[in-house]
């Protein structure tokens, strides 16, 4: 995959962004709550599904190789067996999505607002599900789906859904805007 300048700067960045996301975050008993979601459907939005997702790919990449860009400074291949790895998959097909979403469809409040919708969900589903099978199989500590979805979901869908709104609010103004500098890589 060839890649311009551009685009690698655009996905870095990204990437970078992700990180702060990790280490700006509200401790819990279960799932920190971190700011993580807010800048994958950024990314999402912003550089399209290819891009979107590879920024995703890149910032997994750099923390499994140990460098302590996880939230609460986690790193190496270790963390695959954590409970929250099923969230930083989530993060790399939230944002894919999100992108086929917004690259294929107006810029709109509601196009725009169903792709960050449905990203988000994925993020959920895929960290829930993780933390489940991490909680019952590995840890083994045996944990209902109920109480995985009220470790892993409840505490942090109001924070998300409301920095969700800002993403599309900030979206929908910043595209049109990026659009017509010729900025933006994906056009709609």
């Amino acid at each position: 995959m060839k890649m311009k300048t551009k685009e690698l700067t655009l996905v870095s960045l990204f990437a970078a962004l992700m990180v702060v996301g990790a280490y700006v975050s509200i401790p819990t008993p279960w799932v920190p709550l971190t700011f993580q979601p807010f800048f994958c459907c950024f990314a999402g939005v912003l550089l399209g599904s290819r891009l979107g997702a590879l920024s995703q790919i890149v910032y997994i990449l750099i923390g499994l190789c140990g460098v302590p860009v996880f939230q609460g400074g986690k790193a190496g291949p270790s963390v695959i067996v954590s409970t929250t790895f099923g969230y930083l998959i989530g993060f790399v097909i939230s944002a894919y999505v999100i992108g086929q979403i917004t690259e294929t469809r107006k810029a709109s409040i509601k196009n725009l607002s169903l792709g960050v919708l449905i990203g988000l969900a994925i993020i959920y589903i895929f960290g829930v599900a993780y933390l489940y099978v991490i909680v019952n199989f590995y840890i083994a500590k045996p944990m209902s789906i109920i109480k995985a979805i009220q470790a892993g979901f409840i505490p942090f869908i109001i924070k998300d859904l409301v920095l969700s709104g800002i993403v599309v609010t900030a979206s929908y103004k910043i595209i049109p805007a990026l659009n017509k500098a010729g900025l933006r890589i994906i056009k709609n």
